[in-house]
């Protein structure tokens, strides 16, 4: 069904999100409203594609499907002044987003941190979210886009009360559940040959409950390749 979400402008492509039941709120209609995938995308020409891109350094930024998908297990966690991790944030899509969930018209602002590890989509993203009108945000720390292992989170700005990792994990990073508030919510693809997402909540005691959702296919949270040396 996803593929049939495709639209010719951003516009068109959350109506159909929405009209097959993908985005269910409008909360989070209003949130991907207010970024273009184009500004986060290589090729322009399908930048409202319902599917995922390359965007090189053997990444891509996930189809619109799943970032709905995401948005709407995590929304329950997400509100304005909450802080938000988002792991193997690529282009930076996602963190554009997100931040606007985290943002009120009255003034009320979280954090979001998105970590890559791959340094040249690092400036690619904060020039992406410049673009998107985001300088301000990462200006003054609202919005924040760190280099590192993503599998280790980033315990400066922890704790959060929500994480998204874009890429799947071959186990349940326990640095990530760590770092989750109590109570918190982390919306992760787990598995290697067979990948699954699950959402990992933790309540007000710190218990922790894992339950698969669906089936998926990602590409792996792992290190950069090495250069071939010549």
């Amino acid at each position: 069904m996803a593929w049939r979400c495709t639209g010719n402008t951003s516009a068109e492509l959350i109506a159909n999100l929405a009209k097959h039941g993908i985005i269910k709120s409008e909360v989070v209609t209003n949130a991907m409203a207010k970024v273009d995938r184009a500004h986060y995308v290589l090729d322009k020409a399908n930048a409202y594609e319902d599917s995922p891109q390359y965007i090189g350094y053997d990444a891509t930024i996930s189809a619109p499907h799943m970032h709905a998908h995401a948005l709407q297990y995590l929304l329950p966690y997400i509100k304005p002044g909450s802080r938000v991790l988002d792991v193997g944030s690529g282009s930076g899509y996602l963190v554009a987003v997100l931040y606007h969930l985290v943002s009120s018209s009255s003034g009320t602002s979280g954090k979001v941190v998105g970590i890559e590890h791959i340094p040249e989509l690092v400036k690619f993203s904060v020039d992406n979210l410049k673009k998107d009108g985001l300088g301000g945000a990462l200006d003054d720390g609202r919005v924040e886009i760190v280099e590192g292992d993503g599998r280790k989170g980033y315990a400066p700005a922890a704790l959060y009360d929500v994480i998204h990792v874009g890429a799947a994990a071959p186990v349940l990073p326990d640095a990530l559940v760590n770092q989750l508030a109590s109570p918190g919510r982390m919306f992760i693809p787990v598995g290697t040959g067979s990948q699954a997402i699950w959402q990992v909540d933790k309540d007000e005691n710190g218990d922790v409950t894992k339950t698969p959702l669906f089936d998926v296919m990602y590409v792996p949270l792992t290190d950069r390749k090495p250069k071939p040396i010549f």
